[in-house]
């Protein structure tokens, strides 16, 4: 199976979250490839941060990965921009995660599964499986080792 990861990560906490679900990926025998969202501006609240550079083409892939940060209690915009950006989801398989610094789901990282599974509803994509990483927590290596071992089950 051909997957993208396409990737907003500003501190590089959610892209080694990335990484690792890659590599697990290839190990089993699929095609993976990184794609990192950009913002033209990082800055939460810069004008510049409504826009992407140049947004990564999903055309080629059967399988999509959307992964981001939680920010302001909500997906940070730049993945917001992108998703918006994006023609249509349908007759793909579609998967996303978030990473958070605070230790509970539901300070954020609920509300940006909902908000990264919206968006795909409205691409014609369902989401097919979550999760949230909570990067301050004592389990972090074991949530990101669960989220890893529900995403290789990948069809």
């Amino acid at each position: 199976m051909n997957i993208g990861i396409f990737v907003y990560s500003q501190t590089g906490n959610t892209l080694s979250v990335a990484q690792k679900l890659e590599g697990t990926l290839r190990s089993i025998g699929h095609m993976v490839a990184i794609k990192n969202v950009k913002a033209v501006d990082d800055h939460p609240s810069s004008d510049a941060s409504r826009k992407v550079e140049t947004p990564p083409d999903i055309s080629n892939f059967d399988t999509v990965i959307f992964a981001a940060p939680v920010q302001a209690f909500s997906l940070a915009r730049p993945m917001k921009v992108f998703l918006a950006q994006i023609a249509s989801l349908s007759g793909k398989k579609v998967y996303g995660f978030v990473t958070q610094g605070l230790k509970k789901p539901w300070l954020g990282g609920n509300r940006a599964i909902r908000e990264i599974t919206a968006a795909c509803n409205l691409k014609g994509a369902e989401l097919l499986a979550s999760g949230i990483i909570c990067w301050n927590s004592d389990t972090r290596e074991s949530q990101i080792n669960e989220l890893t071992k529900r995403f290789t089950e990948i069809q």
